[in-house]
């Protein structure tokens, strides 16, 4: 067998792992939309729920979920780019920097029921904030740097060396280095780590239950000290807890959050794909 062959070969067997694992996500996609497409009206997307969540709409669901992203994004996304900065361009190589990378490390694999506590008695109980959006936001937060963390400095060391180096010899400070011309140039790593932080994110269950999420409030929050209805903890709610719902309704609700998860992604690709016609390397 030559080496033409053997490329063949290796070629087809990957072409039918990619198949095992792609079809099926792509048969669950086909199902939820098939299913949930026809319960897609004004009404369900813009109305509030009524009849003990078994009529009505969504929408202080669709909107919890959106303050419950935005805010992740708020402390996450400057803090996790902060924190990268530090670990890739300033912090030597010692011991105490090889124990943050592992903590970190590790941190990303930690169960999200774990968070979910850990928010519990940290923001709701200890700090007083009780089930709100600021302390599921702050939760959810946690749970995503070290996504985030993890995907920066990825992006940070994948720009050459020698970029740093020319600016050092023009007389740049380290800081002006990292802005102009580290950053600029790993835009697009950094926002593909944000926007997968971002997605586990806003379809996380754990956290929410016990920070933030409400069984059944027709109405929208009026502020982040407020209890919200979120999308994820919508669907769990009316798969177990609420008898004679609509398989409609529910896979309708599931294919709304999924939704949002795919329009953000779409908007991350489009932005990476326009930052990086700009890189000249």
């Amino acid at each position: 067998m030559d080496a033409r062959q053997k490329e063949k070969i290796a070629a087809l067997a990957l072409l039918l792992i990619t198949l095992f694992v792609v079809t099926p996500v792509v048969l669950i996609f086909i199902l939820v939309l098939v299913r949930g497409l026809p319960a897609l009206t004004p009404e369900f997307l813009l109305a509030m729920p009524r009849d003990g969540m078994r009529a009505g709409g969504i929408w202080p669901a669709i909107v919890g979920t959106i303050y419950l992203t935005l805010g992740t994004a708020l402390f996450s996304i400057p803090l996790g780019i902060l924190a990268a900065i530090y670990l890739n361009e300033y912090a030597q190589r010692n011991w105490l920097t090889r124990v943050i990378e592992l903590a970190i490390i590790n941190l990303a694999g930690v169960p999200s029921i774990v968070y979910g506590l850990f928010g519990l008695g940290l923001f709701v109980t200890f700090l007083n904030m009780g089930a709100s959006i600021l302390a599921g936001s702050l939760t959810l937060a946690i749970m995503t740097l070290p996504v985030i963390i993890t995907a920066t400095r990825e992006a940070l060391g994948a720009v050459p060396r020698s970029f740093r180096e020319v600016s050092f010899s023009l007389g740049a400070s380290r800081w002006q280095t990292v802005r102009h011309v580290v950053l600029p140039n790993s835009i697009p790593g950094i926002i593909t780590g944000a926007i997968l932080g971002l997605s586990r994110a806003a379809g996380e269950t754990a956290p929410i239950l016990f920070t933030v999420a409400a069984f059944y409030l027709p109405r929208l929050p009026k502020s982040v000290y407020d209890q919200a209805m979120v999308l994820p903890y919508h669907i769990y709610v009316l798969s177990t807890q609420v008898p004679n719902v609509s398989v409609k309704i529910q896979y309708g609700t599931v294919l709304v959050l999924v939704g949002m998860v795919f329009i953000m992604n779409i908007l991350a690709s489009w932005l990476r794909a326009r930052l990086r016609k700009r890189k000249t390397w």
